[in-house]
């Protein structure tokens, strides 16, 4: 097994069949494939090590096996983590064909190393959060003959990946990955030991990827960050309200989200730029995790739930039409059922648009898992997120509710899930289905809202709606009109992860 420490080069061990470091590998044919679990950040993750393996030589694999499997991981929860090993014992089966290369990435892999092998033994490689850009000589080596590499160690440039070394997902909007890390150490957290410390990329970098995006045909980009709002220019002390101001000046940039705020970290000038309107949409993901002022001192969240009220308040008040998501975590160490009710009736104050609602699992290396007891019952745990995701569900029905007859301008996203409809998503962030042509995927258009379930709306369009013109050459975009803006489709799968456990009641 090789192993390699955190913070020092890679050692070289010579280009395979004489072959420069960076370049294709003759005669390889090898098919991959990428298996995402988790948040936008690892799906962003994916898009980077699906370009990698592609330098490589190697292809996507569509409906033929993968030679070559990445699972992007996530250990926030512990149920997340463990359908990795199941995913590995499905790949390798019963004396069938197991896939040449099996390697494990994101944060299970940068929380649990080499450690891996012990569980998982048809496993050939480990590789860590901080260091994507060492896959391609990862595959080289172990077509080379090494076995069992394990890469955790920390890499600067993979923080700042160029954006032609990026393989984006076909689709309307695009990702910008602008800080990696945390500072905060929220007593549940883990993302500190996986994701580490906080490191900002510089705003010129960040607006250079923005504008090869809109040259490229997105419309929409989501800044990335486990805690974007404290984000700093490591080069001039910009802000993340500033970096708003420079991505939304870039041309054919229409639309601007963002994830994931800390409460304790908004500014009033970040609520200035939602009051002014342009493109930074009317929707905002902020977690509150608990609506117990003692429940939020135990996971050491550096707000109370008065103060999370004020913030909301003093966010409505400069932009009324802002719609709120947030994380809500129910079974924390010591929970008591009035401390339950206090997270209920902020669902009831607030009146989210969404709400991502988990049970709490003990994460290793974090402050409860060493100081505070896991007390809650399971069973409790499991009624107190079915009391609460039915109580979030009443809300949104009546919110939505009030939407009928409006009208809103959606990004069409392409066909609905439900089938024979198109979707598309509101400056709300919510979705609308609607009848209307698949080449209309990819451009923007009027819809009146005519109806409503607990998780999208329906609407009929105003006007007709015009096909997006296509980047690509005239023969593609005829064959697939989902694929503006892209040159390839990519196998980046997202892993079913939302069950009841953790289920988003948007």
């Amino acid at each position: 097994m090789t192993v390699h420490a955190p913070g020092l080069p890679l050692p070289h061990t010579g280009p395979v069949t004489g072959v420069p470091a960076g370049a294709p590998i003759p005669g390889r044919s090898l098919r991959f494939r990428v298996e995402t679990w988790g948040c936008q950040m690892n799906v962003h993750d994916s898009e980077k090590m699906a370009a990698a393996l592609g330098s490589l030589g190697c292809r996507p694999a569509e409906t033929e096996p993968a030679d070559v499997v990445v699972l992007n991981t996530c250990s926030v929860r512990e149920k997340a983590q463990e359908k990795v090993f199941t995913r590995v014992e499905q790949l390798v089966g019963r004396g069938g064909e197991r896939p040449r290369l099996i390697g494990v990435a994101g944060c299970v892999a940068q929380q649990e190393g080499g450690a891996i092998f012990g569980r998982a033994p048809a496993v050939d490689f480990i590789l860590g959060t901080q260091s994507l850009v060492c896959l391609p000589d990862i595959v080289r080596r172990l077509l080379d003959g090494e076995t069992r590499i394990v890469e955790t160690g920390r890499h600067p440039d993979n923080l700042d990946i160029p954006p032609e070394q990026i393989d984006r997902i076909p689709g309307v909007k695009a990702y910008i990955t602008i800080m990696e890390g945390c500072d905060n150490f929220c007593s549940f957290c883990v993302v500190p030991f996986t994701r580490g410390r906080e490191r900002c990329r510089s705003v010129s970098s960040i607006v250079r990827e923005a504008e090869s995006l809109a040259a490229s045909g997105f419309r929409e980009v989501q800044l990335l960050g486990q805690n974007v709002n404290s984000y700093r220019d490591p080069e001039d002390e910009r802000d993340f309200a500033e970096l708003t101001d420079a991505v939304g000046a870039v041309p054919g940039i229409r639309r601007i989200r963002f994830t994931s705020p800390h409460p304790k970290d908004f500014s009033n000038a970040l609520m200035d730029r939602f009051a002014a309107g342009g493109p930074l949409m009317p929707h905002m993901h902020l977690p509150a995790q608990s609506g117990s002022t003692t429940v939020l001192e135990r996971m050491r969240r550096g707000y109370s739930r008065g103060e999370f009220l004020e913030l909301v308040g003093r966010a409505r008040d400069k932009a009324p039409e802002l719609a709120l998501s947030t994380d809500l975590i129910v079974g924390f160490c010591g929970e008591t059922r009035r401390e339950f009710e206090d997270t209920l009736t902020l669902l009831d104050e607030v009146r989210f648009s969404s709400v991502y609602s988990f049970k709490y699992s003990e994460r290793p290396h974090t402050l409860a898992s060493k100081r505070l007891p896991d007390d809650v019952p399971d069973p409790e745990k499991t009624d107190r997120l079915v009391e609460l995701q039915a109580r979030q569900r009443e809300i949104q029905l009546a919110l939505h509710r009030d939407l009928v007859g409006r009208e809103v301008e959606v990004l069409i996203e392409g066909p609905s899930r439900k089938g024979g409809q198109l979707a598309g998503r509101g400056p709300d962030n919510r979705i609308v289905n609607f009848d209307g042509p698949v080449e209309a995927t990819g451009s923007f258009g009027d819809v009146r809202i005519t109806g409503f379930g607990p998780n999208s709306l329906l609407g009929e369009p105003v006007g007709s709606l015009t096909p997006r013109r296509l980047t690509g050459s005239p023969a593609s975009a005829a064959a697939n009109p989902r694929d503006w803006g892209a040159e390839i489709p990519l196998p980046v799968v997202q892993a079913a992860m939302r069950g009841r456990e953790a289920s988003p009641s948007a």
